[in-house]
Order: C-alpha cells, then structure tokens, then sequence
C-alpha cells in the first residue's frame, strides 16, 4: 500500500503559521498537522519563518508599548536588547584593574641584608600606597555605635625593619647566653 502524498492548503499553512509562532517545536507541529518533520521543512517552510516573525513582531509591540507607557522594566529589556546598552562593572581593584591579579607576600626581615630590607620596604611603600586609604580609628564604629580602636601596626614595619605580630617581642643581643 503507498503513501498517502501530504497536502498543503490554506487552513495546514494557516494552522502551521500559528504553531510556529506560539512556540510549538518543528516536530511537534509535523505530528499535529500529519507529515515528517523533513516534509514540514520542506514545504511549509516560508510559513514557519512567517510564523515566528509575526509572533515576535506583536510581543515587541506590546513590549514597546508597555516601555512607552512608562514599565522601567520594559524599558530596560528594551534598551539592553534593541539598542545595545550594557552595564559597565567595576573592576575589584579600581587601581589594578581586572585583568591584573596580584599577590603581595610580605617576609619577615631579620635585619641580616640592608639592601633587601630597603628593597622591601620600598616595595611594600608603594603597594599600599596604591590602596585606598582607611578611615582612622576614631571615625570607625561597632555594632553599638561606639566607637572602635583598632590597632594598625600589624602587617607594617617598624622602623627597625622588622614585621612584629602582636605577642612577639623584639630581641636584643644583650640578653643572657650572649
């Protein structure tokens, strides 16, 4: 027994226009109407196209016309889709920029090598002269609104060039066995 031949008329164009436009997949409307998806593509093609070309033309009708009558969400959509616009975002460090990661390794000094100790605390002079600059102890509050004291001499040197953690003690020569 042969196949029975597909037959486009107006009402399969029609029914196939509106499928297409509400989103229906290609398989799905060859199942509905009665074809292979390849015979839908085939000959129904243009109404396809014309199908989702209708249906996004009426949304962004009523999409301009919502922007229009004052939805900022509307108008957003709108602007970032139809007219190209992007949010800029800000880079996490405004001086180093994105694309630079770095990181900085501050080793404790013992005073053994005086040009390393200038080296590195020249170094260290001006990566944190590139950091923004915190507020001072008396400015910064708690959770209860009083005011703070925080001590800033962990991580800088002193001017022995040594980096002290809070607890450590500076040595001196003089002390016993010496």
């Amino acid at each position: 027994m042969a196949r029975r031949a597909f037959v486009v008329n107006a009402a399969v164009r029609d029914k196939v226009r509106h499928l297409a436009g509400v989103g229906v997949s290609q398989d799905d409307i060859a199942k509905i109407v009665g074809c292979a998806p390849k015979t839908l593509r085939k000959r129904c093609r243009d109404d396809l196209d014309r199908g989702v070309a209708e249906a996004n033309a009426t949304v962004s009708g009523y999409l301009f016309a919502s922007a229009k009558a004052g939805n900022v969400t509307a108008q957003i959509f709108w602007l970032k889709t139809r007219a190209h616009w992007r949010e800029k975002t800000a880079p996490e460090d405004p001086i180093l920029g994105a694309e630079s990661k770095s990181e900085v390794l501050v080793l404790p000094d013992n005073n053994r090598d005086p040009e390393l100790t200038q080296v590195l605390r020249a170094a260290q002079e001006k990566y944190f002269a590139r950091k923004p600059q915190r507020q001072p102890a008396e400015v910064r509050t708690g959770l209860e609104g009083q005011p703070v004291e925080t001590d800033n001499s962990v991580g800088t040197l002193p001017d022995g060039g040594r980096n002290l953690l809070p607890g450590d003690e500076e040595q001196t020569t003089s002390g016993p066995g010496v």
